[in-house]
């Protein structure tokens, strides 16, 4: 279960029928304000109370702190200081801004290495992530797999106490497309049924219509309703360890592994990932795996059906968009360039709609 707020709310009335001892419940808090975290933390008390807060995520994001540095600083210790589970690592950020596998794992790993560099061994313990999970089955399996052997590795690094990586795991929305929207409900279910395998802790799907529909009930119906299948009907309730001793997947994640060490102690060696990020190294390489993947895809080398294969012109979209589906640029002053999430498909479907509304 995962709560999702932009500013405070009566969390009393809105927690009042949950049962903790059954259920995990994210809080993503997309708003900075220790003291209303503490007070939801003092009321639950719970174990399976999760906080999805990231000042480094959202700094990657906005090209901006929530106040500065300092201040976002002295709230994050204000804030770990008696809250569990309160720093998640926005991995999925990496993945919908077309990051390759290999760059996803390298900069997740750096990425939760500041937070170590920034508050000490401390905060290792309250640290969870986020991480969004793409179409190519086998490699996304392992994905996840190569990421918690590298925290396993990390934390023997710096002789913590070994936990294994809580992952929260959703479909990525790099890849959902606006015409034939339908395919996205396969898109989803294969990615979810990866996530499974892969060993993710909590998986949340997202609905067919995510990306141009306001939240509905049919859709959130549905994409509940794939996850009920895949438990009930498919055999995947206890699924996470169905993929151990595949040799193809562990040498996948071997592989996995090996190469985003080797970019993590590049990016550790070159100041670490906020310099990174401020110097603009993460986003230019960030910039040039996404340019590769959508020349692909215009070149027809990287499939979506329904969109550059197979297209059903009788499909029209234009009066249909709710939500405005295409990444928008944003004229505020920032610190650096932020990191800014696409989706695959953005150019050519702007051009189809483009076509639709001439032809009107």
């Amino acid at each position: 279960m995962q709560f999702i707020a932009h500013k405070k709310f009566d969390y009393k009335t809105v927690l009042n029928q949950i049962n903790f001892n059954e259920s995990i419940v994210y809080f993503k808090i997309n708003f900075l304000d220790a003291d209303f975290i503490i007070e939801i933390d003092k009321f639950i008390k719970h174990k399976n109370c999760f906080f999805q807060i990231d000042i480094l995520g959202n700094l990657a994001e906005s090209g901006n702190w929530y106040i500065s540095l300092k201040e976002d600083a002295q709230k994050i210790e204000d804030i770990i200081a008696t809250v569990d589970n309160s720093i998640s690592i926005y991995g999925d950020l990496y993945e919908n801004a077309g990051a390759n596998i290999v760059q996803q794992l390298a900069y997740m790993l750096a990425h939760a290495t500041e937070y170590i560099h920034i508050f000490g061994d401390k905060v290792a313990s309250k640290l969870h992530f986020e991480i969004s999970v793409g179409t190519n089955y086998f490699h996304e399996i392992a994905k996840l797999r190569a990421f918690k052997l590298l925290w396993k590795s990390l934390l023997t690094q710096f002789k913590l106490e070994e936990k294994e990586a809580h992952i929260f795991a959703k479909p990525t929305l790099r890849n959902k497309t606006i015409y034939d929207y339908n395919v996205n409900m396969l898109r989803t279910t294969s990615e979810c049924m990866s996530a499974i395998l892969g060993g993710a802790t909590t998986i949340s799907n997202i609905s067919y219509d995510e990306i141009f529909a306001v939240k509905n009930e049919f859709g959130e119906r549905i994409s509940r309703n794939q996850l009920l299948i895949l438990k009930e009907e498919s055999g995947f309730e206890n699924a996470n360890d169905f993929a151990n001793g595949s040799y193809y997947i562990d040498s996948l994640t071997e592989q996995m592994a090996e190469k985003a060490l080797a970019i993590f102690k590049q990016i550790e060696k070159g100041g670490g990932f906020l310099k990174q990020l401020k110097e603009g190294v993460i986003q230019r390489k960030l910039k040039e795996s996404a340019s590769k993947e959508e020349t692909q895809f215009l070149n027809n080398e990287l499939i979506l059906l329904g969109t550059n294969l197979q297209p059903n012109k009788d499909n029209l979209m234009h009066d249909k968009l709710v939500l405005d589906p295409f990444l928008k640029q944003r004229n505020i002053k920032t610190l650096f360039p932020p990191i800014n999430r696409k989706r695959l498909s953005e150019k050519l479907e702007q051009q189809r709609l483009k076509e639709e509304k001439e032809g009107e």
